[in-house]
């Protein structure tokens, strides 16, 4: 007679890093297609997280996001990652108009003793979908940015953490006085990531 068995989802340490780091990777390219960064033609769609997603083809871009993923999994695991930032300011000025910013908790008792975790896989994408679905109607939220633009990326780490030389010391790239919206969060259990958009909005500026 056939036996049914029950699986459940183990997360571990590195899996968990994997996740989170790939998700910041389609997050940023997501980011940078709603945002009209880059034009339009340079993105191709794939499927990810059961949702049509947008991936640029520029090859400087790619080879950032691709080096830049790596390097957060190898802080995620050590867990030594706070916060991820995606700076996006004026080409002309360098102004910030937009910080999209990603803070991470971390489970220490997991980094420690490598213990594991429990947590479905359908379930932590169904919070990420929540989030990319934010990111994809940012439009509708956000002040348009009607200027060419450019983007950069911070990264938050404990302060024993050797920097590799390909990164360099940034000011926090903050904006004065801004305009906040709270996004979705996903939890894998052993890190939790929540995300909030800040961004300049001079609308409102009383006369």
């Amino acid at each position: 007679m056939a036996s049914r068995t029950a699986s459940k989802d183990i997360i571990t340490l590195r899996g968990s890093a994997a996740i989170v780091s790939e998700f910041f990777g389609y997050a940023a390219n997501s980011i940078l297609y709603n945002r009209g960064v880059y034009p339009e033609e340079s993105f191709v769609k794939v499927k990810k997280y059961g949702l049509p997603m947008l991936l640029t083809d520029d090859q400087g871009v790619k080879s950032f996001i691709t080096n830049l993923t790596t390097q957060l999994s190898e802080w995620l695991e050590a867990g030594k990652l706070q916060r991820i930032v995606l700076v996006i300011m004026s080409k002309a000025t360098g102004e910030v108009l937009e910080r999209w910013n990603f803070s991470i908790e971390t489970d220490g008792e997991v980094v420690d003793q490598g213990v594991s975790r429990e947590k479905s896989d359908k379930e932590i994408m169904r919070e990420i979908q929540a989030i990319m679905r934010q990111i994809a109607s940012s439009i509708t939220y956000l002040p348009c940015l009607d200027e060419p633009c450019v983007f950069d990326v911070l990264a938050y780490t404990d302060t024993d953490v050797a920097v590799p030389f390909t990164w360099i010391e940034s000011d926090p790239k903050l904006i004065a006085n801004p305009q906040m919206v709270k996004l979705h969060s996903f939890d894998t259990k052993i890190h939790k990531v929540d995300t909030l958009v800040s961004y300049k909005n001079d609308e409102w500026d009383e006369q």
